[in-house]
């Protein structure tokens, strides 16, 4: 499918609870200059998006009381949380490697950017509201890990898409699932949905759709098995990193205090 180009797609079904989409266009190739300098012409974005999480903050925790009197959002609330999701989802795409193309500077994307979110404004459970910081505690360690173990290796990964151009597809797939998790996992925390994060490892109940009703390269998101290895080794950096980091932390303690105790 060619990058920025829709098609009619199937419809994710209503019966339970909508899980937001992320919808990424996959780009047949990349140019090797945007590739190795992606990071730097990012910069103006990550600057913007850092006011934005620190308006989106204070947003979430109005909208917080909010739905446990109303028992759902705000629509003001959820149209700019829904908006700060979506411009943050489309500079991770890009500082991902997953596109190519450059990020509006807006909230609202043109029709034809290849990363796009689904969020459906839907009534909220008060008591998960109530007790939502607890309730995201395992699918924030969940979606911690698969990032912290993605970029682990990120210089790998840019390097791979800077030699062949593009990024080979079970890379592509993992990576994406990875995104699509933390989104559903930030959707989650913003009370822009009810529905538990899922889906880290793809889409296999939708693998019967067909791929030319396929709306996007992201849905149905199946994973080849040698993406779902890829998702794997995520997890397992993303967890062997937090050790890691916890065991320096912990021997710097000991080592500063041993060093008081000996002054």
């Amino acid at each position: 499918m060619a990058e920025g180009q829709w098609s009619p797609g199937r419809e994710e079904t209503d019966a339970n609870e909508f899980r937001p989409v992320l919808d990424i266009v996959e780009p047949a190739r990349q140019r090797r200059l945007t590739v190795l300098l992606r990071l730097l012409l990012l910069v103006p974005h990550f600057i913007v998006l850092f006011f934005l999480h620190i308006a989106a903050f204070f947003t979430v925790i109005v909208g917080w009381f909010a739905a446990l009197v109303l028992g759902r959002l705000p629509d003001p609330v959820f149209r700019f949380l829904t908006g700060v999701l979506g411009y943050d989802m489309r500079v991770s795409a890009s500082d991902m490697l997953l596109i190519d193309r450059y990020p509006p500077f807006a909230l609202t994307p043109p029709a034809d950017y290849p990363v796009q979110i689904e969020v459906r404004a839907t009534p909220l459970n008060r008591l998960a509201v109530l007790f939502r910081v607890f309730l995201m505690i395992p699918a924030a360690i969940v979606q911690s890990l698969a990032v912290y173990g993605w970029w682990a290796l990120a210089f790998v990964w840019w390097l791979i898409t800077l030699c062949l151009g593009r990024m080979p597809r079970p890379l592509f797939e993992a990576t994406a699932a990875t995104l699509r998790y933390r989104m559903r996992f930030s959707a989650y925390v913003m009370m822009l949905t009810p529905a538990y994060p899922k889906g880290l490892f793809g889409d296999d109940d939708l693998a019967a759709v067909a791929p030319e009703r396929s709306r996007s390269a992201t849905r149905p998101l199946v994973l080849s098995s040698a993406a779902k290895w890829l998702v794997v080794l995520f997890l397992v950096l993303g967890l062997a990193g937090h050790i890691a980091s916890s065991v320096t932390a912990s021997t710097t303690d000991d080592t500063y205090d041993t060093r008081l105790v000996g002054f």
